[in-house]
């Protein structure tokens, strides 16, 4: 048996899109509206394929400077993006989410790429913007289920103190819930596709055992920055925070 991952056909991705097919019809035979999915899957493949190309300059430039732009870019954009479930206050609180996914995602990305893993040279593109896409990625979805949370109980008169708990515990959800199912529920993406290329999956699970970690701190770090940073936001604003 091969144990590399052979090159994939486009003829053998449309396979793929079967199921999906299935789905938008299913939709919009029961009357839900597949527009919207339908958008979402062309979006997706505008997408993938655009930073297909992109990635491919990115890593043959070897350039610091285009790959600091390329960080730079992913924390404004997380930012705007994560602020997405309170509209109505992004212009609010958006310097203290960029501040906090900076501050929570970027320590742990230098930690990570130049503690453990000691890139060299210190801004590999090939190594760095693929961590930093998913720490800041979940440091994004843990400030937006914070901010939404923690606005939805201040305006019913939550106490401060509570709705910066309740605030905390949902952002909090998704990772933990990723940490009880890793191994049990789910190979995530990173140890699969190690295992995929041949790679041993004692280190493919040492990998994603730093995947894990990294992630749970960038998203703490991220929503305990942006809650804390947020209260003085609120008061101006004339939300109560007793």
């Amino acid at each position: 048996m091969n144990n590399s991952v052979e090159n994939l056909s486009l003829a053998s991705l449309s396979l793929a899109f079967i199921p999906v097919a299935v789905v938008l019809v299913m939709m919009y035979r029961w009357s839900l509206g597949p527009g919207n999915a339908l958008y979402a899957v062309i979006r997706m493949l505008g997408q993938l394929l655009l930073v297909g190309y992109f990635l491919s300059f990115i890593f043959e430039s070897d350039s610091s400077w285009v790959v600091l732009a390329v960080l730079a870019v992913m924390v404004f954009a997380s930012s705007w993006i994560g602020l997405g479930s309170i509209k109505e206050h992004r212009s609010l609180l958006y310097k203290r989410a960029l501040l906090a996914i900076a501050l929570g995602g970027g320590l742990v990305l230098i930690l990570v790429t130049q503690g453990v893993l000691r890139l060299e040279p210190w801004y590999s593109a090939r190594y760095l913007i693929p961590l930093a896409g998913m720490i800041f990625a979940n440091a994004m979805n843990a400030v937006s289920l914070a901010a939404e949370r923690l606005y939805a109980e201040t305006e019913r008169g939550v106490e401060w103190s509570e709705a910066r708990s309740i605030a905390c515990r949902a952002a909090f959800i998704p990772i933990v819930n990723a940490l009880f199912a890793v191994g049990l529920v789910s190979l995530p993406g990173m140890m699969t596709g190690q295992i995929l290329s041949g790679v041993s999956p004692l280190v493919a699970a040492r990998y994603q055992i730093l995947v894990m970690c990294m992630l749970f701190g960038a998203s703490g770090m991220a929503t305990l920055c942006f809650i804390g940073w947020s209260r003085p936001a609120l008061e101006k604003n004339g939300t109560p925070t007793y």
